[in-house]
């Protein structure tokens, strides 16, 4: 009925964070490259976390809208209409929205974490190259 909403307020949160980040990385431009890099670089996989709850949620309430759960007028969500569906809407919201939410961005720190293990790895290769 409305699990869309949850990743698309966290969509709204990691889109700001990803922001404030960005303009943090352009602040820093004091010499200091490695901050600067670092700043960019977790705002750069905040804004992939953002991306992916963005697509989830448009294409959950392109699903909704197909399904005529999520109309054009006023009140815009069907279950929005008596206290009882109301009810079910915000169950629904609490059980099946904080589960997709909680999955895209687990599943992102795991994409997070399996980058940085290629980066070191990387990193260590070369330097080893290097020598």
């Amino acid at each position: 009925m409305a699990c869309f909403i949850v990743p698309a307020v966290e969509a709204v949160a990691t889109t700001v964070a990803a922001k404030v980040l960005e303009s943090k990385a352009k602040e820093s431009n004091v010499g200091d490259i490695q901050t600067e890099s670092r700043v960019y670089s977790v705002a750069k996989k905040v804004r992939v976390l953002s991306n992916l709850l963005w697509g989830g949620s448009a294409l959950l309430a392109f699903e909704h809208v197909w399904h005529g759960e999520v109309v054009p007028w006023f009140p815009f969500l069907t279950a929005a209409g008596s206290p009882a569906d109301m009810t079910e809407m915000l169950h629904e919201m609490g059980t099946v929205g904080v589960s997709m939410a909680l999955l895209v961005t687990v599943v992102w720190g795991i994409g997070c974490l399996v980058a940085r293990r290629i980066e070191k790895h990387y990193d260590a290769t070369t330097e080893h190259v290097e020598r």
